[in-house]
């Protein structure tokens, strides 16, 4: 099994971002929680402070969902309402996890925690099933653009550890991601561990009770997986951030474009388009804090020199001379809506698509998603807070961008409210 594109490695290192998702008392916290406590990733102070808490409300010893759990609206209440992020590592990988919310109202909250990662562990209650919140998050995660994850059979424990319920929620799965493949999310592969995060059982440890498990530990398997590409192997894009041209006498004459690399790599001599203009220029140096590079790729952030004195401000983009990025002012993409109020036809926004902040119009709402359905829904009043659908948006400007399934990066945006400038969705552009 492959992981999807984005794995950052860092030396011999590498770095696996990954959603969890799952129903309500699945056990997301708890399960991340024993990965800290097991692979040292969680501070001795963090660990006491878990105990303590735990014992005051008249628990006994450690409460393993505590120590992912930050709110106190989520301690008392015992659920997951934020996106909460933990960083642990063992010898072999380094793992950032975005442990979202199981509530369907929280429905924004695991598109945020899912539109970064590479994989998504799906937690499922050994004693449930496949539930319609599990369905609904394995469908997000598709919608998103994940297609590797991993089926986590939690509480084996409280089903004598019985391989048939095992085997029976393998197969509800199965048939699920045959819907998936109708709909035309094709692709998606899964590996299916079972476990009881709460005893420990094939989490870090095997344990000693899943004798009839021969495949791998939850750990090991997130040890190993390996990425299909990762965004140093695609098409380089360069949003520039600032253009740099120091006040001094020892620099008058130097001029530099500041930004991240978002995807892809450059080396000095690398040919490069500037878009949306089109013109084409040689890169002559990559320089940063602390010298200069003999080449930059995903994420670096550093300053690029070019060959040629071109008007580039902030919110151009240098990319390869390989196939490149569309460029226009009329995109078609599916919305999260994050707002209170419901988004409208004709409603006017901003649009922030990498380091370009332009104004658009939601010029029509094609159609809202039924997620348990996988059908197009009556989109008639526009989209609520929580709903996923699509929508055609014109901008005032012209952005550069490929469609989301070919580069993150480049293909997700936001809207912002102009009035009050809070963020009232998230985009993924579609293929043309």
């Amino acid at each position: 099994m492959r992981a999807q594109a984005g794995t950052v490695r860092t030396g011999e290192i590498r770095l696996l971002r990954l959603t969890t998702a799952g129903s309500v008392d699945d056990g997301k916290s708890t399960l991340i929680g024993r990965l800290l406590v097991d692979t040292r990733g969680a501070f001795e102070d963090q660990i006491a402070a878990a105990r303590d808490f735990n014992e005051q409300r008249g628990g006994n010893g450690i409460d393993l969902a505590l120590l992912t759990d930050g709110l106190r609206a989520e301690r008392e209440q015992g659920i997951t309402i934020d996106v909460a992020y933990r960083y642990f590592a063992t010898p072999r990988r380094r793992f950032i996890v975005a442990d979202t919310p199981g509530h369907e109202q929280y429905t924004r909250n695991m598109v945020t925690g899912a539109s970064t990662a590479e994989l998504a562990l799906i937690l499922v209650d050994a004693r449930n099933g496949m539930v319609s919140q599990s369905r609904r998050h394995v469908t997000i995660a598709r919608l998103l653009g994940i297609t590797d994850f991993v089926i986590a059979v939690n509480k084996m424990d409280l089903v004598d550890y019985d391989e048939a319920v095992y085997s029976d929620i393998r197969g509800q799965f199965g048939g699920l991601l045959e819907a998936l493949d109708t709909y035309g999310l094709r692709g998606a592969t899964a590996t299916f561990v079972p476990l009881s995060a709460a005893r420990g059982d094939m989490v870090v440890e095997r344990g000693e009770r899943l004798g009839w498990y021969r495949g791998p530990t939850l750990i090991e398997f997130l040890e190993s997986v390996e990425p299909s590409a990762d965004r140093a192997r695609t098409a380089f894009r360069f949003p520039v951030q600032m253009v740099s041209r120091p006040q001094s006498e020892q620099h008058h004459d130097f001029r530099g474009y500041m930004g991240r690399v978002s995807s892809g790599a450059i080396r000095p001599g690398d040919r490069v388009r500037v878009l949306p203009g089109g013109l084409t220029t040689v890169v002559t140096g990559i320089v940063t804090f602390d010298g200069d590079r003999e080449s930059a790729q995903a994420p670096h952030s550093v300053t690029l020199t070019l060959e040629d004195d071109l008007d580039i401000s902030r919110g151009d983009m240098l990319v390869g001379m390989d196939a490149g990025p569309k460029v226009g002012t009329e995109v078609s993409a599916l919305l999260c809506w994050m707002a209170e109020a419901p988004l409208t036809e004709g409603k006017k926004y901003l649009l922030r698509h990498t380091s370009r902040t332009t104004k658009c119009l939601v010029t029509r709402v094609d159609h809202r998603i039924d997620i348990d359905t996988l059908e197009p829904a009556t989109a008639d009043t526009g989209l609520g807070k929580n709903d996923i659908g699509r929508a055609s948006i014109r901008t005032l400007e012209p952005i550069v961008y490929d469609a989301y399934k070919d580069n993150r990066e480049t293909g997700a945006f936001i809207l912002i409210d102009p009035g009050d400038h809070s963020t009232v969705a998230c985009g993924m552009i579609e293929p043309d």
